[in-house]
C-alpha cells in the first residue's frame, strides 16, 4: 500500500508539534505570570484572557475557525492542512501547560520577558523552517500580500504593533515596553533560526587569471563558481567575472587563493542570509 504521508511531511507535523510546544511553555510560563503580551492571535488571546479568564488555548481555536474557513480556498493545501495541525497543537498545548505559570514563575519582569522572547522565538522558528504556521495573522497576512502586494514581515509587524497598543490600555505602559523587548528577541531568534546561523558571503571577483582562480575554488573548496560577462568602464576591455558563494569559514581560503594567484585583483564581499539551490538549504515556503 502506498505510504499515505511522507517522511517529509512526518517531519514537517513532529517540527511543529515540538515547536508549539516550546511556544506554549514560553507564554504560559513567562509571558502570562507577568501579564505581558506576544504577537499575533497568542497576543489577542492573552488580551481576551486578562480580560475574561477563558483558556488562552480556547480562544485561539475559537479565532482562527473563521481565518481558517477564509483561508483555505486561497492558500496553498499542503501549508493549509500543515498549518491546521500546528494551530491545533498550539491551541491543546496552550491548555496543557497552563499549570505552568503557577509552577515555574520567574518573579524578575525583565528576565520573564527575556526568556519568553527566547523560548517564542525557538518555537516560532521553529514552526517556520518546517513550513508552516500557527495560523492567525500568518494566514491572514499572506491573503493580504497577495491581494495588496504588501510584505508579510511588514504586515506581521504592524499587526503586532496594533496588538500591544491595545494591550498596553488594559496593562499599562511599563508592560508594553518589556513586552516590545520580548518581541524584539523573540523575532531575532526566530529570524536566526529561519535563516541558519552561519550567514554566507557572496563573492564577486575581478582577475586577469580567473580560470587559475575558478580552478581553485572548485577543486580546493568544493563550491560552484559562475562566470559574469563584464566590462572595464575605463579600459573597455572584456573580462570575465568569478561569482561565487561561500561559507564564512570558506572565505579566508578563498582570499588567499586569489591574493597569491594575482596580487592586482578586485574582490568584493556581500552578507547574504538565504541561499537557495545545490548545496545550499531548501526554501522555507
Amino acid at each position: 500500500m502506498q505510504r499515505l504521508i511522507s517522511k517529509e511531511m512526518l517531519k514537517r507535523l513532529f517540527g511543529v508539534i515540538i515547536g508549539t510546544l516550546i511556544l506554549s511553555v514560553g507564554i504560559n510560563t513567562f509571558i502570562i505570570p507577568h501579564k505581558l503580551l506576544a504577537g499575533g492571535v497568542a497576543g489577542i488571546a492573552i488580551i481576551l484572557k486578562y480580560l475574561t479568564n477563558i483558556p488562552t488555548g480556547i480562544i485561539v481555536f475559537l479565532i482562527n475557525i473563521p481565518i481558517f474557513i477564509l483561508g483555505t480556498k486561497k492558500i496553498d493545501k499542503n501549508f493549509a492542512f500543515i498549518s491546521l495541525v500546528g494551530m491545533l497543537s498550539l491551541s491543546g498545548f496552550l491548555v496543557l501547560t497552563e499549570p505552568l505559570s503557577n509552577v515555574a514563575r520567574i518573579n524578575d519582569i525583565l528576565a520573564s520577558a527575556i526568556y519568553g522572547g527566547l523560548f517564542t522565538g525557538l518555537g516560532t522558528g521553529i514552526i517556520f523552517r518546517m513550513r508552516a504556521s500557527t495560523g492567525g495573522t500568518d494566514i491572514v497576512s499572506i491573503l493580504l500580500k497577495k491581494q495588496f502586494e504588501i510584505s508579510v514581515p511588514s504586515l506581521l509587524f504592524s499587526m503586532n504593533v496594533v496588538i500591544v497598543l491595545v494591550g498596553s490600555f488594559i496593562s499599562s505602559y511599563v508592560l508594553a515596553i518589556y513586552t516590545l523587548i520580548g518581541m524584539f528577541i523573540s523575532s531575532t531568534v526566530a529570524n536566526k533560526i529561519l535563516t541558519g546561523l552561519d550567514t554566507k558571503k557572496l563573492l564577486l571577483i575581478v582577475t586577469k587569471h580567473e580560470d587559475t582562480v575558478s580552478n581553485a575554488i572548485i577543486d580546493e573548496i568544493n563550491r560552484g563558481v559562475t562566470f559574469l560577462d563584464g566590462a572595464g568602464a575605463y579600459t573597455r576591455k572584456r573580462r570575465k567575472i568569478i561569482y561565487c558563494v561561500v561559507t564564512k569559514r570558506q572565505l579566508a581560503k578563498v582570499k588567499k587563493i586569489v591574493e597569491d594567484t594575482d596580487k592586482n585583483s578586485f574582490m568584493s564581499i556581500l552578507d547574504t542570509s538565504e541561499i537557495l539551490g545545490h548545496g545550499f538549504k531548501k526554501p522555507v515556503f
